[in-house]
């Protein structure tokens, strides 16, 4: 019953909005709005100059890849909800079903037993 529900989620997860949620590319789940993570720079010891300018690099990635941080994890909170609450939704749908299901057939039973 699990599997059938993360299943279901899943489906749901891939059927919404773009705008909303990130893709799964060989297993591994990535965000669709926030660029592409940068490779951190590596530090060139040659000579003082070269060395600062590392120093500089290295800053500019931190606060671009502090951004991407940020965005991937907005995003994936956004998509977490987004398959919690339609996983939610659906299973409350379910249950609804299920309770229909029941009362009819116990409707029916009694009509039947008084026959």
């Amino acid at each position: 019953m699990v599997n059938k529900l993360m299943m279901l989620a899943l489906v749901i997860f891939f059927n919404v909005s773009i705008s909303e949620a990130g893709n799964v590319v060989n297993g591994v789940w990535v965000p669709s709005h926030c660029g592409s993570k940068q490779s951190a720079p590596v530090i060139d010891e040659s000579s003082v100059d070269a060395y600062n300018k590392s120093i500089k690099e290295i800053n500019d990635w931190q606060h671009l890849a502090n951004d991407y941080m940020n965005c991937l994890i907005n995003e994936a909170n956004a998509d977490n909800a987004l398959i919690a609450k339609t996983a939610n939704e659906e299973q409350a749908k379910f249950r609804a079903e299920v309770e229909d299901i029941k009362f009819k057939t116990d409707a029916a039973k009694q009509k039947l037993d008084k026959q």
